[in-house]
């Protein structure tokens, strides 16, 4: 063995590739015009591959969709930082989240101090969730499967995230914004998903915006019968 060349155990080799690669992940986010400190940190700590599938847990930290069970898709980071930057989560925010997927979003929103209530429509995709959550050891996240979309009696939120793209926004989630409350989610425009933000105004009157194309897919109602 040449003395230039000094061996590195498995594990510390190991974590010199992981290091760079959430380094490289996070300049990718930057790349993208990812500036807030907080919602970065967030992402460089959050592990993207305890969420993802196994068999794709090399893409993890790629900016890349990658497939789920139930024919859902765990949307890609830069889509993910997109959203969350427009959402603007502070501590102590109330946030509902209306598709939890893998989790990962959920462990985000929970670490940027947000109470979490996340709803998911498929059995087998909370499960799952909500183990992933369990192993991140994510605080102050109350999960439930069911219907996100439909009305929540008496309940208001600071923050509403909608994991998936609608051909409208429906006036039973937008009913729980609470004064100057924010939504972000998917507005299918032209047939193509655009980032949509609306806020609930002093006069309680909805103020919508839509933003930029977003690659995320569709948001459907409804509990799933089987899965």
């Amino acid at each position: 063995m040449s003395r230039d060349m000094p061996f590195l155990p498995d594990a510390e080799n190991r974590g010199e590739r992981e290091a760079i690669g959430v380094a490289s992940f996070i300049l990718s986010l930057r790349a993208r015009g990812i500036r807030n400190i907080e919602l970065l940190r967030a992402m460089e700590l959050v592990p993207r591959d305890v969420f993802a599938p196994r068999r794709f847990a090399d893409l993890s930290r790629t900016d890349v969709a990658l497939p789920l069970p139930c024919g859902q898709t765990m949307t890609a980071p830069g889509t993910v930082a997109s959203m969350l930057l427009a959402l603007d989560v502070r501590s102590g925010h109330h946030v509902l989240e209306v598709g939890t997927g893998t989790g990962y979003m959920t462990a985000l929103l929970a670490h940027l101090g947000a109470e979490v209530t996340t709803v998911e429509r498929f059995n087998t995709l909370a499960e799952s969730a909500a183990q992933h959550l369990k192993i991140v050891e994510a605080g102050r996240v109350r999960m439930e499967v069911g219907d996100g979309l439909a009305t929540r009696v008496r309940e208001r939120f600071d923050r509403i995230l909608l994991n998936g793209a609608r051909s409208e926004i429906p006036q039973t989630v937008t009913s729980h914004l609470g004064p100057g409350g924010r939504l972000v989610g998917a507005l299918t425009v032209d047939g193509r998903p655009h980032l949509v933000q609306i806020e609930r105004m002093a006069d309680g009157e909805l103020r919508q915006e839509i933003g930029a194309p977003l690659r995320i897919s569709p948001l459907v109602t409804g509990i799933a019968a089987t899965l």
